[in-house]
């Protein structure tokens, strides 16, 4: 039998990565501790590709997107919390020999989805260049087997490449940190369609999520031990250091600094003719 309270509550489709700072994230949820007397969600995890082309289509009620994706959407709130931010450090293009810029400028480049932040932020660095579109878990191997030239990798592979002998030639992160004095690099947001949710509805949600997040940095060790299951068998070293570099106070709320740092990426992509014109951004 269902009580009254769980007939009376609103079941939302909620997008994200299959990643361990995402499920770092939802802990407080999935365990129970944090919880909503006003949603029953519907998990719904793909890379973030993925989910960027399944926002186009508004087929989820929130989702993660990439920042870059934002542009060729319409109608959603960017939630001020759980976003990912890169403070002096971000997606690495790596290669098994060292290479200058311009060198890398005529490589073939395996890029994890044209709508991904990193490859907006590479278009920045490098103009047009030669691309490979391939899901972002194969990048490290297709760059060892020399189905491409150089590969730019999101993820743990930003801190496990130098385990596979890889150069890391070039720290989108670094570049953007140094190019707009101090900016941290946008990553990955999270928005809730206003096609299907109300402000009030989307507002509830980024406290829902907030809170888990909160629970998460407060209960550091168990919501990373969950989050192993999503760690492609990375050691928990490993993913206890990649979630302390994309979850931390920005991720609670972006504020000011977070929000400067979206527009800033979207104008500069504007500017060189990269993307379309975006001429308001709506936060929660």
């Amino acid at each position: 039998m269902y009580s009254n309270v769980e007939l009376d509550m609103r079941e939302i489709t909620v997008g994200h990565t299959p990643d361990a700072d995402d499920a770092f994230m939802f802990y407080g949820i999935e365990a129970g501790k944090i919880k909503s007397p006003y949603f029953k969600i519907e998990h719904v995890i793909e890379d973030i590709e993925s989910l960027n082309k399944r926002a186009l289509k508004h087929e989820l009620d929130v989702t993660a997107i990439s920042a870059h994706a934002y542009a060729y959407l319409k109608n959603y709130t960017i939630l001020r919390s759980g976003a990912s931010f890169g403070y002096n450090y971000g997606p690495v293009v790596i290669s098994k020999e060292k290479m200058s810029l311009s060198q890398l400028k005529r490589c073939t480049i395996a890029i994890p989805g044209k709508m991904t932040s990193a490859n907006l932020l590479l278009n920045l660095v490098l103009g047009k260049f030669k691309k490979k579109e391939i899901n972002f878990q194969l990048i490290p191997d297709a760059v060892l087997s020399d189905k491409v030239d150089a590969g730019l990798v999101i993820h743990e592979s930003q801190i496990t490449h130098y385990d596979l002998h890889l150069y890391n030639i070039l720290d989108l992160g670094a570049w953007w940190y140094t190019e707009t004095d101090g900016l941290p690099v946008p990553l990955g947001i999270n928005v809730a369609s206003i096609k299907s949710m109300t402000l009030e509805e989307i507002q509830k949600f980024n406290k829902l999520f907030k809170d888990s997040i909160i629970y998460g940095l407060q209960h550091r060790n168990a919501a990373i031990d969950y989050a192993m299951k999503y760690g492609r068998g990375q050691p928990k070293r490993v993913l206890a250091k990649f979630v302390k570099m994309y979850v931390n106070d920005i991720t609670v709320d972006m504020g000011p600094n977070g929000e400067n740092s979206i527009k800033k990426m979207l104008i500069m992509g504007q500017e060189r003719g990269l993307i379309p014109l975006v001429s308001r951004l709506n936060f929660a």
